[in-house]
């Protein structure tokens, strides 16, 4: 053991690196698809594409004001705003014209419904920007390198992906966890997903809860696409790699589990990372391995609850 990790100490260290900084992106795409069937009930296949329209957006934004002079320390702001007015533009036109005709169907309808428009919009991405990769790391550049200790050695990565990445994620999750917990919009929000029917009898209304909660959603995927875009290119299909991992998060998390989808983000992203180091023929399935395996101990997922179906 000691002289595998003698050999191999410096790969192990730096997959945790790259896990730690996966995990991050993931989170912020699979909670707010959590948060989104949590609340309307409804899993939404097009969830991958905001997550693709959010980076492209951010790369060709961020492309568009560097080209006028816009100062490097302002690019990270930039990835934020572009995923807010993302969510901000699309999320209350496909709740308003598209999912809200769709509540009271069945749920193979609704997939049926968020599959086509995931389809949609992905030819609308090869028509706006084409199938050309594109990539904008002005904010990667800006942030540099930092010399990681790991044992006797240190490991140089990215500032952007040590910090930022893993920093929003945990800003994300602490900051969603106070306001659903601690805010009267909040509250309400968890009343309406707890038990829809009276929440509306005390007069909440649910379709304004349904619209906020979203285009928050919208907002979440579009910033794990925007925070992704300064570390990859962007090609097509990006959207759907993104919501095919975000099920299995949720999946394994349990559906509508807010702090579950960030363990197991963690799980994940690491498990997926160590198997790029060491066995790559791997790093396709071992999301999916981790996830069947906790589906046959908890088929409700880790942090799932059991529901009593209404007849």
């Amino acid at each position: 053991m000691a002289e595998w990790f003698q050999d191999n100490g410096l790969l192990l260290g730096l997959a945790l690196l790259d896990g730690l900084s996966s995990a991050g992106l993931i989170f912020l795409v699979a909670v707010g698809l959590n948060l989104v069937f949590g609340v309307l009930r409804i899993i939404n296949v097009a969830h991958g594409s905001l997550y693709a329209i959010g980076a492209y957006s951010a790369a060709s934004i961020g492309i568009f004001l560097s080209g006028r002079g816009l100062p490097d320390w302002a690019s990270i702001p930039t990835l934020i705003l572009s995923a807010a007015l993302v969510g901000a533009i699309l999320g209350p036109i496909i709740e308003r014209l598209l999912l809200r005709r769709i509540y009271a169907q069945e749920e193979v309808v609704q997939l049926l419904v968020t599959f086509a428009l995931f389809m949609i919009l992905e030819d609308v991405q090869k028509l706006l920007w084409g199938v050309q990769p594109i990539h904008h790391d002005t904010a990667m550049r800006w942030l540099g390198t930092i010399d990681v200790p790991f044992g006797a050695d240190f490991i140089p990565f990215t500032n952007y992906q040590l910090f930022v990445l893993p920093g929003i994620a945990i800003v994300t999750l602490v900051g969603l966890a106070w306001f659903l917990r601690r805010t009267l919009t909040g509250r309400v929000i968890v009343a309406v997903t707890t038990d829809r029917e009276a929440a509306t009898a005390m007069g909440i209304d649910a379709a304004k809860v349904f619209l906020l909660t979203f285009t928050f959603g919208a907002m979440l995927a579009a910033l794990g696409g925007a925070l992704s875009s300064p570390t990859a290119a962007l090609v097509p299909g990006i959207g759907a790699q993104t919501i095919v991992l975000s099920f299995a998060v949720v999946a394994t998390a349990g559906l509508g589990q807010i702090e579950g989808a960030a363990l197991t983000s963690l799980m994940m992203g690491l498990g997926r990372s160590i198997a790029v180091y060491f066995e790559p023929e791997l790093e396709v399935v071992v999301p999916y391995i981790i996830m069947v395996l906790v589906l046959l101990v908890r088929p409700q997922g880790l942090f799932g609850v059991i529901e009593t179906r209404r007849v």
